[in-house]
């Protein structure tokens, strides 16, 4: 029986969208997802399940991302996922990402904090 049996908390970025985002409501989400798998990605190389984990949130966070209008909304959304990327070390995901920045001082700011996307 297991009735009384917690059940394991969901990730935010495994929970579903009930209705279509606005950009608002969009890059919050991205920027909880962001928030919530930042441990996750500092430990991303420890175990394939945690790998998985991160590289779940990361799309998430891209599709959402995606769907964003609002240039500099989406902007600011790609460098909290950048960010992301560069914590769990996933170089080469961060690389392309930086280059999808279109706002100048946005991708100066994600170069200037990490030279090595600059390759």
């Amino acid at each position: 029986m297991n009735w009384f049996a917690r059940r394991k908390p969901a990730d935010i970025w495994d929970e579903p969208i009930g209705a279509p985002l606005g950009d608002i409501e969009a890059a919050d989400r991205i920027r909880n997802i962001c928030q919530a798998a930042r441990a996750i990605a500092e430990a991303a190389d420890a175990s394939a399940p945690t790998r998985e984990r991160y590289e779940r949130a990361a799309r998430t966070a891209m599709e959402i991302a995606m769907k964003i209008s609002d240039d500099l909304m989406r902007d600011d959304a790609v460098r909290r996922i950048v960010d992301l990327c560069m914590k769990a070390e996933d170089i080469k995901t961060a690389q392309i990402l930086s280059r999808a920045i279109q706002a100048g001082w946005i991708r100066e700011a994600v170069l200037q904090d990490y030279p090595v996307l600059s390759q």
